[in-house]
C-alpha cells in the first residue's frame, strides 16, 4: 500500500506539471487534479498491464512505440471519468503522457529505496558480497 501511495504522489506531481508544458491539458480544481492522478494510477496499475500483454505483438513490431500510444489512450480516458480534468485532443494526450512518464521516471529515480522506505537515493553504503569462484582470464590462455 505504501508503494501505491508513493507512486500516486509522484503521478500527482507529474500530472500537475503537465498542463504547464502541454497546452491541451488543464484542470479546474486541485480536487480534479488529485482525482485524475488517482484514476491514472489505478488505470496504470490494473488496466495498463492487460493492455500491454494484449498488444505485445504490436509493441514488438513498432519497437516499443505503441507503449506511448497506450499511455496516451490511458490519459485520454481520464477526463471522461473525472469532472474538472480536461484533455483536448489525442496529440495533447500523447505529449502529456510522454511528459508525465518522463517526470515520473525522474522522480522515481531520486526517491526510492529497496528497503521499503522512501528516501533520496544518493549512494549505497553497503557492498554486497558475491559468493562463487573467481575466473582468471589468464587461465584460458594457459590451456
Amino acid at each position: 500500500m505504501r508503494h501505491f501511495v508513493f507512486r500516486w504522489m509522484i503521478t500527482t506531481v507529474a500530472v500537475m506539471v503537465a498542463p504547464a508544458f502541454v497546452s491541451g491539458i488543464r484542470y479546474d480544481t486541485v480536487g480534479a487534479l488529485i482525482g485524475a492522478a488517482l484514476l491514472l494510477g489505478i488505470l496504470n496499475a490494473f488496466v495498463r498491464p492487460v493492455l500491454l500483454i494484449l498488444s505485445a505483438p504490436l509493441i514488438l513490431v513498432t519497437l516499443g512505440f505503441f507503449i506511448l500510444i497506450i499511455n496516451a489512450l490511458m490519459l485520454r480516458l481520464v477526463p471522461s471519468l473525472v469532472i474538472g480534468f480536461h484533455v483536448d485532443s489525442f496529440g495533447s494526450a500523447f505529449w502529456g503522457a510522454l511528459l508525465i512518464s518522463v517526470i515520473s521516471w525522474i522522480l522515481s529515480v531520486f526517491f526510492r529505496g529497496n528497503d521499503g522506505r522512501v528516501h533520496v537515493l544518493t549512494h549505497h553504503n553497503q557492498i554486497k558480497r558475491v559468493e562463487g569462484r573467481a575466473i582468471d582470464p589468464m587461465e584460458d590462455r594457459r590451456k
